[in-house]
């Protein structure tokens, strides 16, 4: 999947028909998990190159839809998914974006604890991302399971990218818990349809998935549970365990998507100081501040456009 290339145009014609006005119940319909989006029954997702998108690169979002964080999927539903394609074309920190959303829940509690999309490169990612189910349940057990998406990442993505050019994906949890420390057996088997020999540690995961993706967490640190009394601090602890330098503090999320696309350039070579400055207004403290002690360690150089 991926062909097509995002449309601005588009993007404004969707929105005003299917958000605009709108309430998350009203831009979220579904009220169960469609089989087209069951982790369990999909052999793997694809990020094909194309005549569209010659030198694909993969992007997965995979954001916390549970308790009060399907705010994250409705932010990217208004105009988070517009700023991040639109802002890739632009600075170019990578070529071709094909971008997958994930809804991540608790393989201990929930019905839908992962959710996928495809990868798409235009609007059918907004209308497969309408389609996920904002279950918002989780266990209220100190974690959720948002090492099924690494394990998915990990074990069911084909990519031309990875494939044939040796480079890595992007893969971004975001959300407002700590990590469950891994999946169970009987966890891997329902969620991913995956028989393995044992249960696997987060970190486990953690290390199978950065084979092949540059991975980051994006806590939202003003949010749900995150800004309840000591929680940030255990929300932190839990992630920096296994993300030490990529366990990433946002204070706004309606700086989603920049904060994403500026964490791509300087993964991709460019300077932290250089991309904060690059961004106006508010957006471009708030990204300062998230970009703190991530060092520019795999990337090619590509630097940072300004427009």
């Amino acid at each position: 999947m991926g062909n097509g290339r995002w449309d601005s145009s588009a993007w404004a014609g969707y929105t005003a028909q299917n958000t605009a006005g709108k309430s998350q119940s009203q831009i979220f319909t579904s009220r169960n998990m469609k089989d087209e989006f069951d982790p369990s029954k999909i052999e793997f997702r694809e990020s094909r190159d194309s005549a569209d998108n010659p030198l694909s690169t993969p992007i997965i979002l995979a954001s916390d839809v549970t308790g009060s964080m399907g705010m994250i999927a409705e932010k990217l539903m208004r105009d988070g998914l517009n700023t991040l394609a639109t802002q890739i074309y632009d600075r170019k920190p990578v070529t071709d974006p094909h971008i997958m959303i994930m809804g991540v829940g608790d393989a201990k509690t929930d019905r839908a604890p992962l959710q996928v999309t495809q990868f798409e490169a235009d609007i059918r990612v907004a209308e497969q991302a309408r389609k996920l189910w904002l279950e918002g349940a989780g266990g209220g057990n100190g974690g959720e399971s948002y090492s099924s998406a690494h394990l998915f990442a990990a074990t069911k993505v084909r990519a031309d990218a990875i494939e044939k050019r040796g480079r890595k994906g992007y893969l971004f949890t975001i959300g407002d818990e700590p990590i469950h420390d891994g999946m169970t057996k009987a966890e891997i088997e329902r969620v991913l349809g995956i028989t393995v020999e044992a249960d696997l540690s987060a970190a486990d995961i953690i290390r199978m998935v950065q084979r092949d993706w540059e991975v980051f967490h994006i806590a939202l640190v003003n949010e749900g549970y995150c800004n309840w009394g000591q929680s940030r601090d255990q929300v932190l602890t839990s992630w920096r365990q296994i993300l030490p330098e990529r366990t990433i503090q946002l204070e706004d999320v309606n700086a989603l998507a920049e904060t994403v696309v500026s964490l791509i350039q300087v993964t991709e070579g460019a300077m932290a100081s250089d991309v904060a400055a690059s961004w106006s207004g508010s957006t471009a403290l708030t990204v300062a501040n998230a970009l703190k002690g991530v060092p520019a360690k795999t990337g090619q150089g590509r630097g940072v456009q300004r427009l």
